[in-house]
């Protein structure tokens, strides 16, 4: 059964769909010009990363933050960890302080309005799914993800029909209202850090419908008490 959430979902995404037709990639210089300051700085990103996994079992798995993404995140036995440090335009401020470089790139680049490290685990697939709509656009930069016997990366990211290998230090800014899914096809954890961006651009009534989705996911973020949701 459908359920009203589910049905919202798909209206939102019809609206956005007929007016927005851009490719599910997309160009950083013209949409996320701050996207070179974090791609520069991904090794020392990656060291915050990497002392965050030390206490990998206090990072919550994405359904335990929001649990109607169980479909994708407990669909096996294997873990996706999603340490969160800034959610909708709520900033969690006991995870920023743990990443102190990721937290002061985060607040030079207004337009990031959600920044997460993801920590999948050896083996982990996300099956095939959809984000909301297109008034956010989504940043993946590689942080720790191990290589293949043919030294290309060994995690797949399948984003509309199109696979991309995203290695140590690369990028990719997409949007995710396409059909993707995920393998990590190694015996390590891929660590990546995922930014949301605010879309620009726009036609007018998209943009205010925009800024009132976010403001309301905002909101659920405040009342779901993110902030409680820390590495000790």
């Amino acid at each position: 059964m459908i359920s009203i959430y589910d049905q919202s979902v798909e209206l939102i995404r019809k609206i956005y769909d007929k007016r927005i037709t851009t490719p599910a990639v997309l160009e950083s210089a013209a949409y996320f010009p701050h996207a070179h300051s974090f791609v520069d700085r991904w090794e020392t990103l990656r060291q915050e990363a990497l002392r965050v996994a030390n206490n990998i079992q206090a990072v919550p798995r994405f359904h335990e933050l929001l649990p109607s993404q169980a479909e994708i995140s407990a669909n096996d036995d294997r873990d996706w960890r999603m340490f969160v440090l800034k959610a909708y335009g709520v900033v969690i401020p006991q995870n920023m302080v743990q990443c102190p470089s990721l937290a002061a790139l985060i607040g030079a680049a207004p337009e990031v309005l959600s920044a997460t490290l993801s920590y999948l685990a050896p083996g982990k697939h996300i099956p095939q799914h959809r984000g909301p709509f297109r008034g956010v656009i989504r940043f993946y930069l590689g942080l720790s993800v191990a290589t293949a016997a043919d030294n290309r990366p060994s995690t797949v990211l399948m984003l509309n029909g199109v696979e991309h290998l995203i290695g140590n230090g690369g990028s990719l800014l997409w949007d995710d209202t396409f059909p993707h899914e995920v393998w990590n096809n190694s015996d390590t954890t891929r660590i990546a850090l995922l930014l949301d961006i605010r879309r620009c651009g726009m036609p007018r009534d998209l943009t205010v419908l925009s800024r009132l989705l976010i403001g309301a996911a905002g909101t659920a973020v405040r009342c779901k008490n993110f902030k409680s949701r820390r590495v000790q």
